[in-house]
């Protein structure tokens, strides 16, 4: 079994008030991302992403446009997914790009609050969902989604954040 490569992260921080919310955001973000990719990657190539944690407006805009929804949500996944296939970045022995992830700060503040869940908690389980996405993931139908959660579950276990299943949530 080849060992698996490692995740490039290209982390943006749109919206400083990530900052002031979530003591060291950004660690927690990389670490979520690491973890989940861990978990599921099996390629011996290293692979590359983008997260942007940014704001409401922001990803409203984001939503409308890609997928016709005018409305803000927590957060969104852009796999760079090409008939199924993952894109190399120019040949086989470079990085694999996965795509982007695009949380948004005031619904993981209001979703954390209405769960009473940690806001810390809440940013990792939607990096470890974002992060499951790209990596092909889905929750469209009943048996992916049991799949997809179970995986979440084990994902965020690992790095101390409780089921956030244990309670219906709405990623």
């Amino acid at each position: 079994m080849a060992v698996a490569g490692d995740l490039d992260l290209d982390l943006m921080t749109l919206t400083a008030a990530w900052q002031a919310a979530i003591p060291d955001v950004e660690a927690q973000c990389r670490r979520s991302a690491t973890a989940a990719f861990a978990s599921v990657w099996r390629d011996s190539r290293p692979a590359e992403a983008s997260l942007v944690l940014t704001d409401d407006a922001h990803i409203r805009q984001l939503n409308r446009d890609y997928r016709q929804r005018d409305e803000p949500t927590n957060v969104l996944a852009f796999a760079a997914l090409e008939g199924g296939h993952l894109l190399t970045g120019g040949d086989m022995l470079g990085p694999v790009v996965l795509g982007d992830v695009v949380v948004a700060y005031e619904t993981l503040l209001a979703e954390a609050a209405r769960d009473v869940k940690l806001p810390a908690d809440h940013l990792c389980h939607l990096v470890v969902h974002g992060i499951l996405h790209l990596l092909g993931y889905d929750h469209q139908k009943g048996e992916d989604a049991a799949t997809m959660e179970a995986l979440e579950v084990r994902v965020l276990a690992t790095l101390g954040v409780p089921d956030p299943y244990a309670a219906d949530s709405d990623v």
